[in-house]
């Protein structure tokens, strides 16, 4: 009877900012989950407006269409206390769960403005008007519940009663579903020459490419023999260390700059050996985790959501990254394919659609 009953489930699911991960993720969640669902998305750019303006413009939409559903799944960027006040009066009857991708406590700001706390709060009553929250690494988790204690400290007379308590009580960890067919599709390449060093995250100050091209170009002065692929998206303004890393590692480099296809995305992390994060801030890791699927050796700060994902033969700290890279360039700690899909298989969609599954269900 349930399993008949969950094929008949009705899932809507709201996301202002489909693109990315969040798409990604989205598209494995409807295909691999056995309920029927819909969509209602906006592109994602502006995201500031989207945290603002997408509540009442979805439950706007919403009304227009008459449509009735079962379950309504919301990313964090749907101020869900806002779209459950304005939606039909319908939607307060109906389980409403919120992914949280990301909080809005520990996502850092180029311009620290009183302001920002707003889309903190946004992503505090989200999470107090939601029936059931996942969080995408215990990480974020643990931030989010840091954030809002130290916010409460900072609300004068407004003190409400346990907001922690309340959230977690509702609330579970789920890692991100993932889908490794376009890269288990693809051959292993023949190994020559030296080590190929991995760089596939998006190209902004957060990521700390400082740190990642300093290290590269100390270990080229010294001697050690390497070569380098860098990939992700880049924006307007990329961080200067990237052109300038470009033509001092001119000798090294196989690949530098985006890629559009997924397939061609796929074959050049194939070519790579180790892949490494310098990363200030990350929620989970998706690119990284992409990587050694392919095949690349994990080099990760000892901090973030990477204890999570990886041992500690895998993480470093600011202190030795220099050291344990070179000594995993002159060694070859290198991973092979049965290494590689076991660290990796735990995050994948045949894992993890049964728990997401349960979890929509209820």
């Amino acid at each position: 009877m349930r399993k008949s009953f969950s094929n008949q489930l009705k899932v809507l699911i709201l996301e202002p900012y489909y693109g990315g991960s969040h798409k990604s993720f989205l598209k494995g969640l409807s295909t691999r989950l056995p309920f029927e669902f819909s969509f209602m998305t906006l592109p994602a750019r502006k995201w500031k407006w989207r945290m603002r303006l997408s509540a009442p413009y979805f439950a706007d939409k919403l009304k227009q269409t008459g449509e009735r559903f079962d379950r309504i799944l919301c990313s964090t960027f749907v101020d869900v206390a806002a779209f459950r006040g304005l939606a039909p009066e319908w939607v307060r009857q109906v389980p409403l769960l919120t992914y949280f991708h990301e909080n809005q406590f520990a996502y850092p700001v180029q311009v620290k403005d009183e302001k920002d706390f707003h889309f903190a709060l946004t992503n505090l009553t989200t999470a107090l008007a939601s029936d059931r929250i996942a969080f995408n690494s215990k990480y974020n988790l643990e931030t989010f519940m840091t954030g809002i204690k130290n916010l409460m400290k900072r609300s004068y007379d407004l003190k409400l009663r346990d907001p922690v308590r309340e959230i977690t009580s509702k609330a579970g960890i789920i890692p991100p579903g993932m889908d490794f067919a376009g890269i288990d599709k693809l051959a292993d390449p023949k190994r020559s020459g030296p080590p190929v060093i991995l760089w596939n995250h998006r190209w902004e100050h957060d990521k700390n490419p400082e740190l990642f091209f300093r290290t590269l170009i100390d270990l080229d002065k010294k001697g050690i023999n390497f070569r380098l692929i860098v990939l992700g998206e880049s924006f307007k303004d990329n961080p200067a260390v990237f052109e300038i890393a470009q033509k001092i590692l001119a000798k090294k480099i196989l690949h530098f700059g985006y890629v559009g296809s997924k397939l061609e995305y796929a074959t050049w992390l194939k070519q790579g050996d180790i892949v490494v994060s310098t990363a200030k801030h990350e929620f989970f890791g998706m690119s990284v985790i992409e990587a050694t699927r392919a095949g690349c050796r994990p080099l990760l700060p000892n901090r973030l959501s990477y204890p999570e994902l990886f041992s500690g033969k895998y993480l470093y700290t600011d202190q030795n990254i220099e050291s344990r890279l070179k000594e995993i360039i002159l060694k070859e700690e290198l991973l092979d394919s049965e290494l590689a899909e076991k660290l990796t298989q735990p995050y994948s969609w045949d894992c993890l659609a049964s728990e997401y599954t349960s979890w929509i269900y209820g």
